[in-house]
């Protein structure tokens, strides 16, 4: 008996060690579950989605903060207070945000629904929801040492006006052009619709609740045994998807260990090699998993029957799409939603680009000019840099008032030099210096450059939006948003 409580409490500091030695960093969570919207029908899950993934992560070691149904305020507060949170832990620190509830795409920008939204166009999103960008901006801008977002937010848009000129699901985020450090996971694929699930949790949560128990799995295998999991629970109609810059490893559970290689990614000719002669269901897991455009090409190459010929086909379309929409956003320009409309007539996102394309039409779009490089090796630093030191803008500039120098018949005699002459005693002293040659025939004039006025163009709007309308910030002809694009994460 008492050789067994011995054992049992040499086994419960065993554990308690290595959770202590598996957690070092500090671990902390906010956690936001939308049920109860008051302009739309409640959703039944988030709430109990949030409940069961704050007890995931308090097993996992992490420090939670947890609210549910929150107005635009509150959240916007809410986020603000979780990145001071991060702030003061320090910058091995790693923060995770996982929201369950309602999310929807508005000319391409994503946006978290609050529970008193009650948009009766689609211009008032922006105005009463919470920009996703502006969520990761914020946590970017504080340093930490990984970055984990999971978003069970793309279920149907609720609401019905709306709903006929905006895009399905949310648009594609990729973590790769932003700050590394960064992992963010989807309940399904850009451009589509997540279900909220007929039991207690949803499909994505009830995957995630069983993956991220599994010790020693880093993240990235876990989301990849998720994203089969629920492909599997909705018959393929749902798939997740993440994007991930993280340079650091990092495991719900177990110890962590130092970030290995990424694996080499499979061509779509070695796919096909791989796929060939596997049963079709077999060969399905395994581009789920996986989740490469690659792998979905060499999959619909040798599989064309349905059901899982035709899933996967379909996600492939669909993922081409979201990326090339991606494309055209990022570049904001009416050529840029011209050429998607090329590619992609009629789409659900074809009432948006065509709204966006004769918004731009007269906006001039100005080619950046990038110069050729003369060699393959960098330009010194010193040779890009002025002789008086001054390295940008903000440095000391050279002396205006420099004398000129005369490039032929070095023998003449040098140039004398005195004030210009006022006119009059009340006018305005010379704004530079006149240098004579005592050759008439030679008279060189050094003046300061007139100063311009610019008119101002009236206050900076900014309340975290992301709208883009016609005037006003820098995607209009003047701009053109409340809120702005902003950095990205």
């Amino acid at each position: 008996m008492v050789r067994a409580m011995l054992w049992n409490a040499a086994l419960a500091a065993a554990l308690m060690l290595g959770a202590e030695a598996a957690w070092a960093e500090s671990r902390v969570a906010l956690v936001v579950g939308q049920s109860a919207y008051r302009a739309v029908p409640a959703l039944p899950n988030p709430a109990n989605d949030a409940k069961a993934v704050e007890k995931l992560l308090g097993e996992a070691g992490f420090e939670v903060t947890a609210a549910n149904d929150l107005t635009q305020t509150e959240l916007r507060q809410l986020v603000g207070d979780f990145a001071a949170k991060i702030a003061a832990k320090g910058p091995d620190t790693v923060a995770l945000v996982f929201y369950a509830g309602h999310g929807i795409q508005v000319d391409g920008e994503n946006y978290l629904i609050p529970v008193d939204i009650d948009p009766k166009r689609e211009t008032d999103i922006p105005l009463q929801a919470v920009r996703l960008d502006d969520v990761l901006n914020t946590l970017t801008s504080v340093p930490t040492r990984s970055r984990i977002i999971m978003l069970d937010a793309c279920r149907n848009n609720p609401f019905p006006e709306i709903r006929k000129t905006t895009g399905q699901g949310l648009a594609l985020v990729d973590t790769k052009t932003g700050s590394p450090g960064t992992f963010v996971s989807f309940s399904t694929s850009p451009g589509a619709e997540a279900e909220d699930g007929g039991g207690a949790n949803s499909p994505y949560t009830t995957a995630l609740l069983k993956a991220g128990r599994e010790s020693g799995l880093q993240i990235e295998d876990t989301f990849k045994r998720v994203r089969l999991a629920v492909n599997k629970a909705t018959e393929g109609r749902q798939t997740p998807w993440d994007s991930s810059s993280l340079v650091d490893d990092f495991r719900f559970f177990g110890a962590t260990e130092a970030a290995a290689q990424p694996e080499k990614k499979r061509t779509v000719e070695e796919w096909r090699s791989l796929l060939k002669g596997k049963k079709v269901e077999e060969a399905n897991e395994l581009i789920v998993a996986d989740g490469s455009v690659d792998a979905y090409e060499a999959f619909v190459s040798l599989f064309a029957e349905p059901p899982l010929g035709t899933q996967a086909k379909r996600w492939l379309d669909r993922h081409k799409r979201m990326l090339a929409w991606n494309k055209a956003v990022l570049a904001n320009t009416a050529s840029a939603y011209k050429t998607f409309l090329n590619q992609y007539p009629d789409s659900d996102l074809t009432v948006t680009a065509r709204k966006l394309e004769l918004r731009l039409r007269n906006k001039p779009e100005v080619a950046v000019a990038v110069p050729v490089a003369t060699s393959l090796s960098p330009t010194p630093v010193a040779a890009l840099t002025p002789a008086s030191g001054a390295t940008c803008p903000c440095g000391t500039p050279p002396a205006i008032e420099k004398k000129a120098e005369k490039k032929s018949d070095k023998s003449k005699p040098k140039r004398a030099e005195r004030e210009e002459t006022p006119k009059r005693a009340a006018s305005k002293p010379s704004r530079g210096r006149v240098y004579y040659e005592d050759d008439v025939d030679d008279v060189v004039v050094v003046r300061r450059p007139p100063d311009y006025y610019d008119a101002p163009r009236g206050p900076t709007i900014s309340i975290g939006g992301g709208y883009r309308g016609g005037g006003i910030g820098p995607r209009g002809p003047i701009g053109g948003n409340i809120g702005g694009r902003g950095s990205r994460y």
